[in-house]
């Protein structure tokens, strides 16, 4: 073969490569990839990765702080509805559950884990002029975490 001629040459994958790169071993045509190029591979996936765990883990969060939200305002609007219904407040947040107002139970507190910690503020609702009944006004998430504005705490939403 003369300077400056490439021959190509088929292999069993139909894969074109110039007789340089292929080397015979055992009347076998060897292909792979160099070690130089599986770490260059591996160190830029590894990068791209490190770039975008910060981004993820703060996705989780602002998802978890949504969730929050959402169970806030669905409680809060419940004991609403509750106190207004029943002419009275409700004395738990299981009083929810067992009237309906919550068919699924107590919502699971998204930073907590748990149904169990939620934080309930309980006051003297007046019903009347003459008449006012002590029971759960707002409630709150049990935990003491700070939120992404790093400002306030879940607890004081």
């Amino acid at each position: 073969m003369g300077i400056g001629k490439r021959k190509t040459v088929r292999g069993p994958w139909s894969v074109v490569r110039s007789e340089g790169q292929w080397t015979k071993d055992n009347g076998r045509l060897a292909i792979g990839f160099t070690l130089l190029e599986l770490m260059t591979v591996l160190t830029t996936i590894l990068i791209l990765a490190s770039m975008v765990t910060p981004s993820y883990h703060l996705a989780i969060v602002r998802a978890r702080e949504a969730v929050l939200r959402d169970d806030l305002y669905t409680m809060r609007n419940l004991i609403d509805q509750y106190t207004v219904d029943k002419q009275k407040p409700p004395d738990s947040l299981q009083d929810l559950v067992d009237s309906g107002y919550m068919r699924g139970g107590l919502p699971v507190d998204p930073f907590t884990g748990s149904s169990e910690t939620w934080q309930t503020v309980v006051e003297e609702v007046p019903l009347s002029p003459q008449q006012s009944v002590a029971g759960i006004v707002d409630v709150h998430s049990g935990s003491d975490a700070i939120s992404t504005d790093e400002v306030t705490a879940y607890s004081s939403w």
